[in-house]
C-alpha cells in the first residue's frame, strides 16, 4: 500500500467515523447531549485541515476534511438551533 492510499483509507475512516452520529441525530432530531463546543472546534478544525490539504494539494486530505465538515455542520446546524429555540423558551414570558 503505497502512501496515496494509506491516505484514502485514513479518510474513509475518520470521516466514516462521523456518519452513525449524523445519521441518529438526524433520525431522532435529538442533540441535547450534544456538545456545541466539540462541534464548533471539530467544523473549525475540519476547516482548517481543508485548506491546508488545498495548499499542498493533498487530495485525500482535501476529500476527508471537506466530507467531515460537510458532515459535523449538519450536527453543528441541528445543535445550533436546539440552542436557540432553548433561549427563546426561557425568555419568552
Amino acid at each position: 500500500m503505497d502512501t496515496t492510499q494509506l491516505g484514502y483509507l485514513a479518510a474513509l475512516l475518520t470521516t466514516g467515523s462521523l456518519l452513525p452520529q449524523v445519521l441518529h441525530t438526524l433520525r431522532t432530531r435529538d442533540t441535547h447531549s450534544i456538545s456545541l463546543s466539540m462541534y464548533l472546534m471539530l467544523v473549525c478544525g475540519t476547516g482548517t485541515w481543508l485548506l491546508y490539504g488545498l495548499s499542498i494539494a493533498a487530495l485525500p486530505v482535501v476529500l476527508a476534511n471537506a466530507l467531515s465538515m460537510l458532515l459535523s455542520s449538519v450536527i453543528l446546524v441541528m445543535k445550533l438551533r436546539e440552542v436557540l429555540r432553548t433561549r427563546t423558551a426561557k425568555s419568552a414570558p
